[in-house]
Protein backbone atom coordinates (compact mmCIF):
# COMPACT_ATOMS: atom_id res chain seq x y z
CA UNK A 1 0.00 0.00 0.00
CA UNK A 2 2.87 2.32 0.92
CA UNK A 3 4.49 1.78 -2.50
CA UNK A 4 1.20 2.45 -4.28
CA UNK A 5 0.72 5.67 -2.34
CA UNK A 6 4.27 6.77 -3.15
CA UNK A 7 3.69 6.01 -6.82
CA UNK A 8 0.45 8.00 -7.01
CA UNK A 9 1.99 10.94 -5.14
CA UNK A 10 4.93 10.95 -7.56
CA UNK A 11 2.59 10.65 -10.53
CA UNK A 12 0.46 13.51 -9.23
CA UNK A 13 3.52 15.71 -8.73
CA UNK A 14 4.66 15.02 -12.27
CA UNK A 15 1.24 15.96 -13.64
CA UNK A 16 1.32 19.17 -11.61
CA UNK A 17 4.83 19.98 -12.82
CA UNK A 18 3.88 19.32 -16.42
CA UNK A 19 0.73 21.42 -16.11
CA UNK A 20 2.73 24.26 -14.62
CA UNK A 21 4.83 24.47 -17.80
CA UNK A 22 2.20 23.43 -20.32
CA UNK A 23 -0.33 26.01 -19.14
CA UNK A 24 0.53 28.82 -21.55
CA UNK A 25 4.28 28.87 -20.79
CA UNK A 26 4.62 32.03 -22.89
CA UNK A 27 1.50 33.89 -21.71
CA UNK A 28 1.22 37.45 -20.47
CA UNK A 29 -0.61 37.39 -17.12
CA UNK A 30 -2.41 40.42 -15.59
CA UNK A 31 -0.88 41.76 -12.37
CA UNK A 32 2.59 40.32 -12.95
CA UNK A 33 4.35 43.42 -14.19
CA UNK A 34 4.29 45.28 -17.49
CA UNK A 35 4.21 43.43 -20.79
CA UNK A 36 7.85 44.04 -21.72
CA UNK A 37 9.11 42.77 -18.36
CA UNK A 38 6.97 39.65 -18.59
CA UNK A 39 8.19 38.92 -22.13
CA UNK A 40 11.79 39.17 -20.95
CA UNK A 41 11.05 36.75 -18.09
CA UNK A 42 9.38 34.33 -20.50
CA UNK A 43 12.42 34.37 -22.82
CA UNK A 44 14.83 33.83 -19.93
CA UNK A 45 12.71 31.01 -18.52
CA UNK A 46 12.45 29.21 -21.84
CA UNK A 47 16.18 29.62 -22.40
CA UNK A 48 16.90 28.19 -18.94
CA UNK A 49 14.53 25.24 -19.27
CA UNK A 50 14.70 24.35 -22.95
CA UNK A 51 18.24 24.89 -24.19
CA UNK A 52 20.35 22.12 -25.68
CA UNK A 53 23.03 21.04 -23.16
CA UNK A 54 26.63 20.58 -24.21
CA UNK A 55 26.83 17.43 -26.33
CA UNK A 56 23.04 17.17 -26.33
CA UNK A 57 20.58 17.23 -29.19
CA UNK A 58 17.56 18.48 -27.27
CA UNK A 59 16.77 19.98 -23.84
CA UNK A 60 16.97 17.78 -20.76
CA UNK A 61 13.72 19.29 -19.48
CA UNK A 62 11.75 18.52 -22.64
CA UNK A 63 9.68 15.97 -20.70
CA UNK A 64 7.92 18.90 -19.05
CA UNK A 65 6.17 19.77 -22.30
CA UNK A 66 3.16 18.29 -24.04
CA UNK A 67 4.85 17.33 -27.30
CA UNK A 68 1.51 17.20 -29.12
CA UNK A 69 1.33 20.99 -28.72
CA UNK A 70 4.92 22.17 -28.32
CA UNK A 71 8.31 21.24 -29.71
CA UNK A 72 11.14 20.41 -27.32
CA UNK A 73 11.91 24.12 -26.94
CA UNK A 74 8.49 25.22 -25.72
CA UNK A 75 7.42 26.69 -29.09
CA UNK A 76 4.18 25.83 -30.84
CA UNK A 77 4.22 22.90 -33.25
CA UNK A 78 1.37 24.46 -35.24
CA UNK A 79 -0.05 27.94 -35.71
CA UNK A 80 -2.75 28.54 -33.11
CA UNK A 81 -6.01 27.87 -35.01
CA UNK A 82 -7.91 30.34 -32.84
CA UNK A 83 -5.82 33.23 -34.17
CA UNK A 84 -5.04 31.78 -37.61
CA UNK A 85 -8.41 30.62 -38.84
CA UNK A 86 -8.65 29.28 -42.37
CA UNK A 87 -10.36 31.88 -44.49
CA UNK A 88 -13.10 31.03 -47.02
CA UNK A 89 -11.85 29.59 -50.30
CA UNK A 90 -12.81 32.67 -52.27
CA UNK A 91 -10.39 34.93 -50.39
CA UNK A 92 -7.07 33.29 -51.43
CA UNK A 93 -8.55 32.63 -54.88
CA UNK A 94 -9.38 36.31 -55.28
CA UNK A 95 -5.91 37.27 -54.08
CA UNK A 96 -4.22 34.98 -56.61
CA UNK A 97 -6.31 36.64 -59.34
CA UNK A 98 -5.37 40.04 -57.92
CA UNK A 99 -1.64 39.20 -57.97
CA UNK A 100 -1.87 38.25 -61.63
CA UNK A 101 -3.92 41.37 -62.40
CA UNK A 102 -1.24 43.52 -60.72
CA UNK A 103 1.53 41.92 -62.81
CA UNK A 104 -0.53 42.30 -65.97
CA UNK A 105 -1.18 45.97 -65.24
CA UNK A 106 2.49 46.64 -64.55
CA UNK A 107 3.65 44.90 -67.74
CA UNK A 108 1.19 46.78 -69.91
CA UNK A 109 0.93 50.27 -68.42
CA UNK A 110 4.28 50.76 -66.63
CA UNK A 111 6.85 48.57 -68.37
CA UNK A 112 4.91 48.72 -71.65
CA UNK A 113 6.31 45.30 -72.51
CA UNK A 114 5.26 43.74 -75.81
CA UNK A 115 4.16 40.54 -74.08
CA UNK A 116 1.93 42.51 -71.70
CA UNK A 117 -0.71 43.45 -74.30
CA UNK A 118 -3.29 40.74 -73.76
CA UNK A 119 -6.87 40.52 -74.98
CA UNK A 120 -9.64 37.93 -75.42
CA UNK A 121 -8.01 37.05 -78.75
CA UNK A 122 -4.64 36.23 -77.15
CA UNK A 123 -6.43 34.21 -74.46
CA UNK A 124 -8.26 32.23 -77.10
CA UNK A 125 -5.01 31.58 -78.97
CA UNK A 126 -3.22 30.40 -75.84
CA UNK A 127 -6.05 28.13 -74.75
CA UNK A 128 -6.10 26.47 -78.16
CA UNK A 129 -2.33 26.18 -78.55
CA UNK A 130 0.16 23.60 -77.35
CA UNK A 131 2.59 24.90 -74.68
CA UNK A 132 6.26 25.46 -75.54
CA UNK A 133 9.62 25.53 -73.79
CA UNK A 134 10.15 29.28 -73.56
CA UNK A 135 13.18 31.44 -74.32
CA UNK A 136 13.13 33.79 -71.32
CA UNK A 137 16.39 34.90 -69.78
CA UNK A 138 17.98 32.37 -67.47
CA UNK A 139 17.54 34.44 -64.30
CA UNK A 140 13.89 35.17 -65.06
CA UNK A 141 13.05 31.48 -65.43
CA UNK A 142 15.02 30.16 -62.48
CA UNK A 143 14.78 33.03 -59.94
CA UNK A 144 12.00 35.35 -61.06
CA UNK A 145 9.30 32.75 -61.69
CA UNK A 146 9.87 30.82 -58.43
CA UNK A 147 9.50 34.10 -56.53
CA UNK A 148 6.26 34.78 -58.37
CA UNK A 149 5.15 31.33 -57.20
CA UNK A 150 5.81 32.33 -53.57
CA UNK A 151 3.18 35.07 -53.90
CA UNK A 152 0.49 32.63 -55.07
CA UNK A 153 1.44 30.16 -52.36
CA UNK A 154 1.33 32.71 -49.55
CA UNK A 155 -2.04 34.02 -50.69
CA UNK A 156 -3.34 30.81 -49.10
CA UNK A 157 -0.63 30.02 -46.54
CA UNK A 158 -1.06 33.38 -44.81
CA UNK A 159 -4.82 32.86 -44.64
CA UNK A 160 -4.81 29.73 -42.51
CA UNK A 161 -4.07 27.03 -45.11
CA UNK A 162 -1.39 24.35 -44.58
CA UNK A 163 1.56 23.70 -46.86
CA UNK A 164 -0.24 21.01 -48.86
CA UNK A 165 -3.46 23.01 -48.97
CA UNK A 166 -1.57 26.07 -50.29
CA UNK A 167 0.26 24.20 -53.07
CA UNK A 168 -2.81 24.06 -55.41
CA UNK A 169 -3.05 27.86 -55.30
CA UNK A 170 0.54 28.10 -56.57
CA UNK A 171 -0.36 25.68 -59.36
CA UNK A 172 -3.55 27.57 -60.22
CA UNK A 173 -1.84 30.95 -60.18
CA UNK A 174 0.88 29.70 -62.51
CA UNK A 175 -1.57 28.11 -64.95
CA UNK A 176 -3.80 31.20 -65.18
CA UNK A 177 -0.76 33.41 -65.69
CA UNK A 178 0.63 31.23 -68.47
CA UNK A 179 -2.65 31.20 -70.42
CA UNK A 180 -4.03 34.65 -69.61
CA UNK A 181 -1.24 36.85 -68.26
CA UNK A 182 0.90 37.26 -71.39
CA UNK A 183 0.36 37.17 -75.13
CA UNK A 184 3.17 34.62 -75.56
CA UNK A 185 2.39 30.93 -75.66
CA UNK A 186 2.16 29.12 -72.30
CA UNK A 187 5.39 27.37 -71.34
CA UNK A 188 5.91 23.93 -69.85
CA UNK A 189 8.89 25.00 -67.75
CA UNK A 190 7.00 27.78 -65.99
CA UNK A 191 4.03 25.55 -65.22
CA UNK A 192 6.43 23.15 -63.46
CA UNK A 193 9.07 25.38 -61.95
CA UNK A 194 6.92 28.28 -60.77
CA UNK A 195 4.52 26.36 -58.49
CA UNK A 196 6.88 23.68 -57.14
CA UNK A 197 9.88 25.83 -56.28
CA UNK A 198 7.48 28.68 -55.52
CA UNK A 199 5.85 26.55 -52.82
CA UNK A 200 9.24 25.61 -51.36
CA UNK A 201 10.53 29.17 -51.23
CA UNK A 202 7.09 30.37 -50.15
CA UNK A 203 7.05 28.07 -47.12
CA UNK A 204 10.56 29.22 -46.23
CA UNK A 205 9.45 32.86 -46.34
CA UNK A 206 6.34 32.05 -44.32
CA UNK A 207 8.33 30.36 -41.57
CA UNK A 208 10.96 33.11 -41.49
CA UNK A 209 8.24 35.73 -41.09
CA UNK A 210 6.69 33.65 -38.27
CA UNK A 211 10.01 33.69 -36.42
CA UNK A 212 10.10 37.48 -36.77
CA UNK A 213 6.51 38.13 -35.66
CA UNK A 214 5.45 38.23 -32.03
CA UNK A 215 1.90 39.44 -31.51
CA UNK A 216 2.51 39.84 -27.77
CA UNK A 217 4.73 42.88 -28.38
CA UNK A 218 3.77 46.54 -28.68
CA UNK A 219 5.27 49.89 -29.60
CA UNK A 220 8.55 50.24 -31.45
CA UNK A 221 9.44 46.56 -31.21
CA UNK A 222 6.09 45.62 -32.73
CA UNK A 223 6.52 48.11 -35.58
CA UNK A 224 9.98 46.79 -36.41
CA UNK A 225 8.76 43.20 -36.38
CA UNK A 226 5.78 43.96 -38.63
CA UNK A 227 7.88 45.87 -41.15
CA UNK A 228 10.60 43.19 -41.24
CA UNK A 229 8.07 40.36 -41.63
CA UNK A 230 6.30 42.31 -44.40
CA UNK A 231 9.55 42.75 -46.30
CA UNK A 232 10.34 39.04 -46.01
CA UNK A 233 6.80 37.99 -46.95
CA UNK A 234 4.88 40.85 -48.65
CA UNK A 235 1.65 38.87 -49.20
CA UNK A 236 1.51 37.93 -45.53
CA UNK A 237 2.16 41.56 -44.57
CA UNK A 238 -0.76 42.66 -46.74
CA UNK A 239 -3.06 39.99 -45.32
CA UNK A 240 -2.14 40.94 -41.77
CA UNK A 241 -3.30 44.46 -42.54
CA UNK A 242 -6.54 43.23 -44.12
CA UNK A 243 -7.22 40.84 -41.23
CA UNK A 244 -6.42 43.38 -38.52
CA UNK A 245 -3.51 41.32 -37.18
CA UNK A 246 -0.95 44.09 -37.66
CA UNK A 247 -2.28 45.89 -34.59
CA UNK A 248 -3.81 42.95 -32.73
CA UNK A 249 -2.15 42.21 -29.38
CA UNK A 250 -2.32 38.73 -27.87
CA UNK A 251 -1.29 37.43 -24.45
CA UNK A 252 0.40 34.30 -25.82
CA UNK A 253 2.47 33.14 -28.76
CA UNK A 254 0.27 32.18 -31.71
CA UNK A 255 2.75 31.08 -34.43
CA UNK A 256 4.70 27.91 -35.03
CA UNK A 257 8.41 28.48 -34.60
CA UNK A 258 11.63 26.51 -34.78
CA UNK A 259 15.13 27.62 -33.71
CA UNK A 260 17.20 29.25 -36.44
CA UNK A 261 20.92 29.92 -36.84
CA UNK A 262 22.10 32.76 -39.06
CA UNK A 263 25.59 32.81 -40.59
CA UNK A 264 26.88 35.95 -42.31
CA UNK A 265 30.06 35.92 -44.42
CA UNK A 266 31.63 39.11 -45.79
CA UNK A 267 34.99 39.35 -47.51
CA UNK A 268 36.74 39.13 -50.86
CA UNK A 269 35.98 36.80 -53.75
CA UNK A 270 39.01 36.03 -55.93
CA UNK A 271 38.16 34.68 -59.40
CA UNK A 272 41.06 33.06 -61.23
CA UNK A 273 41.23 34.21 -64.84
CA UNK A 274 42.55 30.99 -66.36
CA UNK A 275 41.24 27.44 -66.33
CA UNK A 276 43.04 24.97 -64.08
CA UNK A 277 44.81 27.87 -62.36
CA UNK A 278 44.54 28.27 -58.60
CA UNK A 279 46.64 31.26 -57.51
CA UNK A 280 47.51 32.90 -60.81
CA UNK A 281 46.15 36.21 -62.18
CA UNK A 282 42.70 36.91 -60.80
CA UNK A 283 39.87 39.39 -60.55
CA UNK A 284 38.94 40.25 -56.96
CA UNK A 285 35.51 41.43 -55.86
CA UNK A 286 33.63 41.99 -52.63
CA UNK A 287 31.49 39.08 -51.41
CA UNK A 288 28.51 38.72 -49.09
CA UNK A 289 26.97 35.43 -48.07
CA UNK A 290 23.86 34.76 -45.96
CA UNK A 291 23.00 31.30 -44.69
CA UNK A 292 19.89 30.33 -42.72
CA UNK A 293 19.65 27.00 -40.87
CA UNK A 294 16.12 26.46 -39.56
CA UNK A 295 15.08 23.71 -37.19
CA UNK A 296 17.10 21.15 -35.29
CA UNK A 297 17.72 18.07 -37.48
CA UNK A 298 18.36 15.91 -34.43
CA UNK A 299 15.33 16.80 -32.34
CA UNK A 300 13.03 13.81 -31.89
CA UNK A 301 9.75 14.95 -33.43
CA UNK A 302 7.21 14.15 -36.10
CA UNK A 303 8.37 15.90 -39.27
CA UNK A 304 6.29 18.24 -41.41
CA UNK A 305 7.24 20.00 -44.66
CA UNK A 306 10.02 22.51 -44.08
CA UNK A 307 10.28 22.32 -40.30
CA UNK A 308 13.92 21.81 -41.25
CA UNK A 309 15.56 23.76 -44.07
CA UNK A 310 18.75 25.45 -45.17
CA UNK A 311 18.95 28.42 -47.51
CA UNK A 312 22.25 29.93 -48.65
CA UNK A 313 22.62 32.95 -50.93
CA UNK A 314 25.89 34.45 -52.13
CA UNK A 315 26.40 37.79 -53.80
CA UNK A 316 29.37 39.43 -55.51
CA UNK A 317 30.04 41.32 -58.69
CA UNK A 318 31.31 39.07 -61.48
CA UNK A 319 34.33 39.79 -63.66
CA UNK A 320 33.92 41.57 -66.99
CA UNK A 321 35.00 38.46 -68.90
CA UNK A 322 32.41 36.21 -67.26
CA UNK A 323 28.67 35.72 -67.19
CA UNK A 324 28.66 35.65 -63.39
CA UNK A 325 26.34 38.32 -62.03
CA UNK A 326 25.66 39.80 -58.62
CA UNK A 327 23.82 36.63 -57.52
CA UNK A 328 26.50 33.94 -57.58
CA UNK A 329 24.38 31.16 -56.17
CA UNK A 330 21.26 30.36 -54.19
CA UNK A 331 21.00 26.84 -52.85
CA UNK A 332 18.77 25.17 -50.33
CA UNK A 333 16.80 22.17 -49.21
CA UNK A 334 13.78 21.53 -47.05
CA UNK A 335 12.45 18.35 -45.52
CA UNK A 336 9.10 17.04 -46.74
CA UNK A 337 8.86 14.07 -44.39
CA UNK A 338 11.33 12.26 -42.18
CA UNK A 339 12.13 10.30 -39.07
CA UNK A 340 14.65 10.74 -36.26
CA UNK A 341 16.46 7.92 -34.49
CA UNK A 342 19.57 7.12 -32.44
CA UNK A 343 22.23 4.47 -32.98
CA UNK A 344 24.41 4.46 -29.90
CA UNK A 345 26.01 7.91 -29.75
CA UNK A 346 25.02 8.60 -33.34
CA UNK A 347 21.99 10.84 -33.91
CA UNK A 348 20.24 10.32 -37.25
CA UNK A 349 17.59 11.93 -39.39
CA UNK A 350 16.43 10.22 -42.57
CA UNK A 351 13.92 11.87 -44.85
CA UNK A 352 12.64 13.00 -48.21
CA UNK A 353 13.73 16.47 -49.28
CA UNK A 354 13.08 19.08 -51.94
CA UNK A 355 16.10 20.91 -53.36
CA UNK A 356 16.57 24.28 -55.03
CA UNK A 357 19.77 25.11 -56.90
CA UNK A 358 20.78 28.25 -58.76
CA UNK A 359 24.41 28.66 -59.85
CA UNK A 360 25.77 31.51 -61.96
CA UNK A 361 29.47 30.79 -62.47
CA UNK A 362 32.07 31.49 -65.11
CA UNK A 363 31.99 27.81 -66.00
CA UNK A 364 28.24 27.20 -66.22
CA UNK A 365 24.77 28.39 -65.31
CA UNK A 366 22.54 25.89 -63.54
CA UNK A 367 19.00 26.16 -62.20
CA UNK A 368 17.51 22.93 -60.87
CA UNK A 369 14.44 21.53 -59.14
CA UNK A 370 15.18 18.33 -57.23
CA UNK A 371 13.61 15.71 -54.97
CA UNK A 372 15.35 12.90 -53.15
CA UNK A 373 16.40 11.14 -49.97
CA UNK A 374 18.82 12.45 -47.38
CA UNK A 375 20.54 11.28 -44.18
CA UNK A 376 21.81 13.62 -41.44
CA UNK A 377 24.16 12.38 -38.71
CA UNK A 378 25.79 13.82 -35.62
CA UNK A 379 28.64 12.01 -33.89
CA UNK A 380 30.12 13.48 -30.67
CA UNK A 381 33.83 12.62 -30.56
CA UNK A 382 34.70 14.54 -27.39
CA UNK A 383 33.00 17.14 -25.20
CA UNK A 384 33.90 19.84 -27.73
CA UNK A 385 34.54 17.91 -30.94
CA UNK A 386 31.54 16.90 -33.07
CA UNK A 387 31.27 15.51 -36.58
CA UNK A 388 28.15 16.56 -38.54
CA UNK A 389 27.42 15.00 -41.94
CA UNK A 390 24.60 14.78 -44.42
CA UNK A 391 24.33 12.97 -47.73
CA UNK A 392 21.68 13.23 -50.45
CA UNK A 393 20.78 11.44 -53.66
CA UNK A 394 17.92 12.71 -55.77
CA UNK A 395 16.26 13.11 -59.13
CA UNK A 396 16.10 16.36 -61.09
CA UNK A 397 12.84 16.46 -63.06
CA UNK A 398 13.67 19.85 -64.56
CA UNK A 399 16.81 21.96 -64.84
CA UNK A 400 18.28 24.63 -67.07
CA UNK A 401 21.97 24.46 -67.98
CA UNK A 402 24.05 26.82 -70.09
CA UNK A 403 25.73 25.53 -73.24
CA UNK A 404 28.44 28.22 -73.49
CA UNK A 405 28.86 27.38 -77.19
CA UNK A 406 25.98 28.90 -79.09
CA UNK A 407 22.28 29.71 -78.86
CA UNK A 408 19.76 27.01 -79.61
CA UNK A 409 18.54 26.20 -83.10
CA UNK A 410 16.26 29.24 -83.00
CA UNK A 411 19.09 31.53 -82.00
CA UNK A 412 17.23 32.67 -78.88
CA UNK A 413 18.42 30.63 -75.92
CA UNK A 414 21.97 29.94 -74.67
CA UNK A 415 20.84 27.23 -72.27
CA UNK A 416 19.08 23.90 -72.58
CA UNK A 417 16.38 22.15 -70.58
CA UNK A 418 17.58 18.98 -68.92
CA UNK A 419 16.66 16.23 -66.50
CA UNK A 420 18.97 14.03 -64.43
CA UNK A 421 20.31 13.15 -60.99
CA UNK A 422 22.24 14.85 -58.22
CA UNK A 423 24.40 13.69 -55.31
CA UNK A 424 25.43 15.92 -52.40
CA UNK A 425 27.73 15.49 -49.40
CA UNK A 426 28.26 18.03 -46.62
CA UNK A 427 30.45 17.36 -43.60
CA UNK A 428 31.64 19.63 -40.78
CA UNK A 429 34.13 18.86 -38.01
CA UNK A 430 33.33 21.37 -35.26
CA UNK A 431 35.58 22.23 -32.34
CA UNK A 432 32.93 24.10 -30.37
CA UNK A 433 33.07 27.80 -31.09
CA UNK A 434 36.82 27.79 -31.63
CA UNK A 435 37.26 26.33 -35.11
CA UNK A 436 35.60 24.28 -37.82
CA UNK A 437 36.62 22.42 -40.96
CA UNK A 438 34.00 21.66 -43.60
CA UNK A 439 33.93 19.72 -46.85
CA UNK A 440 31.12 20.04 -49.40
CA UNK A 441 30.76 18.26 -52.72
CA UNK A 442 27.85 18.44 -55.17
CA UNK A 443 27.54 16.56 -58.44
CA UNK A 444 24.90 16.87 -61.14
CA UNK A 445 24.37 14.46 -64.05
CA UNK A 446 22.21 16.15 -66.69
CA UNK A 447 20.71 14.99 -69.98
CA UNK A 448 19.23 17.45 -72.47
CA UNK A 449 15.65 16.91 -73.64
CA UNK A 450 15.01 20.35 -75.15
CA UNK A 451 17.67 22.37 -76.99
CA UNK A 452 21.09 21.42 -78.27
CA UNK A 453 21.34 17.68 -77.73
CA UNK A 454 23.93 16.36 -75.32
CA UNK A 455 24.74 15.90 -71.64
CA UNK A 456 26.71 17.56 -68.87
CA UNK A 457 28.47 16.32 -65.76
CA UNK A 458 29.00 19.09 -63.21
CA UNK A 459 31.00 18.93 -59.99
CA UNK A 460 31.30 21.57 -57.27
CA UNK A 461 33.81 21.16 -54.44
CA UNK A 462 33.92 23.54 -51.49
CA UNK A 463 36.32 22.98 -48.56
CA UNK A 464 36.27 25.62 -45.82
CA UNK A 465 38.03 26.37 -42.53
CA UNK A 466 37.16 28.93 -39.86
CA UNK A 467 39.05 30.03 -36.74
CA UNK A 468 37.52 32.07 -33.94
CA UNK A 469 38.72 35.64 -33.53
CA UNK A 470 36.31 36.89 -30.87
CA UNK A 471 33.15 35.28 -29.51
CA UNK A 472 30.91 34.61 -32.57
CA UNK A 473 33.29 36.28 -35.03
CA UNK A 474 35.64 34.04 -37.04
CA UNK A 475 38.11 34.32 -39.87
CA UNK A 476 37.47 31.92 -42.72
CA UNK A 477 38.81 30.65 -46.02
CA UNK A 478 36.73 28.83 -48.61
CA UNK A 479 37.89 27.32 -51.88
CA UNK A 480 35.52 26.71 -54.79
CA UNK A 481 36.21 24.35 -57.67
CA UNK A 482 33.72 24.20 -60.57
CA UNK A 483 34.20 21.34 -63.02
CA UNK A 484 32.17 20.65 -66.13
CA UNK A 485 32.28 17.92 -68.74
CA UNK A 486 29.91 19.19 -71.40
CA UNK A 487 29.14 16.94 -74.35
CA UNK A 488 27.06 18.43 -77.16
CA UNK A 489 26.34 16.36 -80.23
CA UNK A 490 27.06 19.23 -82.62
CA UNK A 491 30.07 20.76 -80.81
CA UNK A 492 33.37 19.53 -79.36
CA UNK A 493 33.40 18.18 -75.83
CA UNK A 494 34.46 20.78 -73.28
CA UNK A 495 36.17 19.84 -70.04
CA UNK A 496 36.90 22.77 -67.79
CA UNK A 497 37.94 23.49 -64.22
CA UNK A 498 37.50 26.98 -62.79
CA UNK A 499 38.53 27.89 -59.24
CA UNK A 500 37.68 30.74 -56.87
CA UNK A 501 39.00 31.61 -53.43
CA UNK A 502 37.15 33.46 -50.70
CA UNK A 503 38.56 35.01 -47.54
CA UNK A 504 35.96 36.36 -45.17
CA UNK A 505 34.86 37.31 -41.70
CA UNK A 506 32.08 35.06 -40.43
CA UNK A 507 29.48 36.18 -37.91
CA UNK A 508 27.65 33.20 -36.47
CA UNK A 509 24.38 34.05 -34.70
CA UNK A 510 23.54 30.85 -32.85
CA UNK A 511 20.15 30.17 -31.37
CA UNK A 512 20.74 28.60 -27.93
CA UNK A 513 18.07 26.07 -28.89
CA UNK A 514 20.00 24.91 -31.96
CA UNK A 515 23.53 24.37 -30.72
CA UNK A 516 26.23 23.07 -32.98
CA UNK A 517 28.26 24.75 -35.69
CA UNK A 518 27.15 22.44 -38.45
CA UNK A 519 26.88 25.26 -40.96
Amino acid sequence: MRYRLTFFLFFGCMIGLRAQVITAPDSIKPGRGNRETQLQRIKERKKRLFTDPVNGTEPQNAFLLDTTLFNKYGDLLHDDPEYNKRQPLWKPTAQVIGINAAFMGFNRYVAKADYGYVSPETWKTNLRSKPEWDTDEFGINFIGHPYQGTLYFNAARSQGYSYWQSLPFAVGGSLTWEYLGENTLPSYNDMIYTPLNGAALGEILYRLSSNILDDRTRGRERAVREIAAGLVNPVRGLNRLLQGKTFQVTNKEVYEKEPINITLFAGVHRQNEKQDDVFGPADTKGMLNVQLDYGNPFELQKRKPFDLFRLRAEFSKGGADTTAGIINNITGYGILTGRNSKLGKLDLLTGVFQYYDYWNTRNFDLGALGFGGGVFTRLPLTNQLNLYSNAHLGVIPLAGNSTRFAPDENGLRNYVYTTGLHGKIESTLSLGRYASAAFVYYHYWLKTFEGLEGSNSIGIIRPRVTVQLYKNLSLGYEHFGYTTNRRLDEYPTQRAVITDQKIFLQLFLQDPQRKGRYN
